[in-house]
């Protein structure tokens, strides 16, 4: 589970593929339990993927002035681990 990101950048325009890095905010999940933290990840994906892989979405919730709903994506790409904080 992830629920903070600290930067999100655009890579590719024929793609949308965007690059990013969680931070301070994922957690290993196990029967719907969270279990512990884990190291942030760096992630390469694009939103139409993303969208196309949708399985579930939550109730939007407020995040710095804008309504975010919690998405749950099979097959969300993260690329490697990061030390970064």
């Amino acid at each position: 589970m992830v629920t903070r990101l600290w930067y999100i950048r655009f890579v590719d325009p024929q793609t949308l593929l965007y690059t990013g890095l969680t931070r301070d905010g994922t957690f290993y999940i196990e029967d719907g339990k969270i279990k512990y933290p884990v190291k942030n990840f760096r992630f390469n994906e694009s939103p139409v993927i993303m969208l196309n892989n949708l399985e579930e979405m939550g109730k939007p919730v407020r995040v710095s002035g804008n309504l975010v709903p919690p998405l749950k994506i099979r097959d969300f790409t993260f690329s490697s681990l990061s030390d970064a904080v």
